[in-house]
């Protein structure tokens, strides 16, 4: 396949500032990477915590965005040796770009805690532009079922998502999800598909979320402060907020389990060990593992995960983080790029 010499990107120049629309040059793909030619990528409350420089030393100038569904249209030399992929290859890139394959958490099936990892949208160059570079490693094909804009979410959100549902174990009935928006909102279907009883937790007032909550089969929907009709098993947190840890403490039976999906979050407020006693069990979420990819993109189809998402232009990727940041929509926002032979390059 040919592309073009250059291409749109929306670029970061400087942490805590817009985004810049610019003409590029199209990236060449290394001996371990292809070429994508991007058609739809998923925007994250972490692209947000980089532009807000609250994850540090991003690498910069910056291309974000790491929920990247596109087509293959290039080979390194090695991925066409080894036939990896082939081109016109549908694929999804994920958060994780690169790990190193040598330091004990690789060698021990934890490629998600590597000492020298390397992330899509933040150290690397990702999907807020029309072609982008990845490493076939780390790329996961598609299946047909999803069209691009409804793919996106699962490769971050979706994935994340299922990490943290899993670290939550499996004698769970009643599971608090706090934080409904992109993550939870594809978690909450995995876990009414498995026999689970959810409780979703929105941001006071966030009407809308609750009813997609609804929608989705949680048994009950309310607001962050308030408390479930029932004791949970175990509670799942994706908003950044880190007084939701003790709230979400004190809502829990023995022995129950409070994981936070996110990578960032504000300070976790004072609490009474109380809440914690009773082995209770607070833990984060670091990223993914291939194998969590592999076991969300079988399971999806099976459910079958529904994405509700928002669609924005390209050049539109600041209103888009906007629209995130103020909570302007329930679901997941996606930017879509397309190529047209009358008109060029375009946004849909």
């Amino acid at each position: 396949m040919t592309h073009p010499e250059t291409m749109r990107a929306m670029v970061l120049e400087k942490s805590g500032c817009p985004l810049q629309l610019k003409q590029v040059d199209v990236p060449t793909p290394s001996p371990q990477q292809v070429l994508i030619k991007v058609a739809a990528c998923g925007v994250c409350h972490t692209d947000l915590h980089i532009v807000d420089n609250e994850l540090p030393h991003p690498k910069l100038p910056l291309i974000l965005g790491h929920e990247i569904v596109g087509t293959v249209v290039e080979l390194g030399s090695q991925v066409s040796q080894l036939g990896q992929f082939k081109t016109g290859d549908r694929v999804g890139v994920p958060w994780l770009g690169y790990t190193c394959g040598r330091c004990r958490y690789c060698r021990s099936g934890r490629e998600n805690l590597c000492d020298q990892p390397r992330f899509t949208g933040y150290t690397i160059d990702g999907g807020y532009a029309e072609y982008t570079v990845a490493d076939a490693q780390y790329c996961f094909p598609l299946a047909a079922a999803y069209d691009s804009a409804e793919a996106a979410p699962l490769l971050c959100a979706g994935l994340i998502g299922y990490r943290t549902y899993r670290m939550a174990g499996n004698d769970v009935q009643n599971l608090g999800i706090y934080g409904f928006g992109a993550a939870a909102h594809i978690v909450a279907q995995i876990a009414v598909h498995q026999g689970k009883r959810v409780f979703a937790f929105t941001r006071p007032g966030d009407v809308e979320a609750q009813a997609l909550a609804g929608k989705l089969g949680a048994c009950w929907a309310g607001d962050s402060s308030e408390a479930p009709p029932e004791k949970l098993d175990a509670a799942l947190i994706f908003a950044p907020v880190g007084a939701l840890i003790p709230e979400a403490l004190r809502h829990t039976n023995k022995g129950a389990s409070v994981v936070s999906g996110g990578i960032h979050m504000s300070d976790i407020t004072a609490f009474p060990y109380r809440l914690l006693w009773e082995e209770r069990v607070i833990r984060s979420v670091a990223n993914l593992t291939r194998q969590d990819g592999e076991e969300l993109l079988q399971i999806a189809p099976q459910v079958p995960v529904k994405t509700t998402v928002h669609r924005y232009p390209l050049h539109e990727a600041n209103r888009a983080l906007d629209d995130l940041r103020s909570g302007r929509f329930a679901g997941a926002a996606v930017l879509m790029i397309r190529q047209t032979p009358e008109s060029g390059w375009l946004a849909e």
